[in-house]
């Protein structure tokens, strides 16, 4: 039996060495030439096809991959502060303080001054918070199905592994 992986392929052609895809759209017809053999692109489409495919699936609940990575990263480590989010997620703290502006008015994630430190505040899921994130737990590892769907399970444990040097 062909793995869905194999049949995805067949639906829609195969690749060339040139990375046309024979059989498509008129955009697949277009060659790639040494794209082909660079990660970075690779990687950049994957990424594209991962966040479409978790927007897609969490649409429901509005939650943009990032909110979700800033909101998981404070329930597991109450009490940080903005810079520590910030510093372990790689977002520039201007864009932080906006996305914690977003889920502070949606009633997810509360600031409280800091008890050592005036210049900073202690981050926290509020009760809306630790429930909406159980439910966006449960649609992200939907939305993980779906990236094992894609490229076998097998294969997403091994891109982990490969990727966990970056996280």
């Amino acid at each position: 039996m062909a793995s869905k992986q194999q049949t995805s392929r067949k639906a829609t052609g195969t690749r060339a060495a040139n990375g046309r895809t024979h059989g498509g759209d008129a955009a697949d017809d277009i060659g790639l030439d040494a794209l082909v053999g660079h990660a970075g692109y690779a990687v950049r489409r994957f990424q594209l096809w991962i966040f479409q495919d978790f927007i897609k699936t969490l649409a429901t609940v509005d939650i943009r991959p990032t909110q979700y990575s800033v909101m998981t990263v404070i329930g597991a480590n109450p009490g940080l502060s903005q810079m520590a989010v910030a510093k372990r997620l790689g977002i520039e703290r201007a864009r932080l303080v906006h996305l914690l502006d977003s889920l502070e008015e949606r009633d997810f994630v509360s600031r409280i001054p800091s008890a050592t430190d005036r210049r900073s505040h202690a981050l926290h899921l509020t009760g809306r918070g630790k429930s909406a994130l159980a439910r966006f737990k449960r649609l992200a590892a939907e939305h993980e199905r779906h990236v094992a769907d894609k490229i076998g399970k097998e294969n997403r444990e091994q891109l982990l592994q490969i990727l966990a040097c970056f996280t």
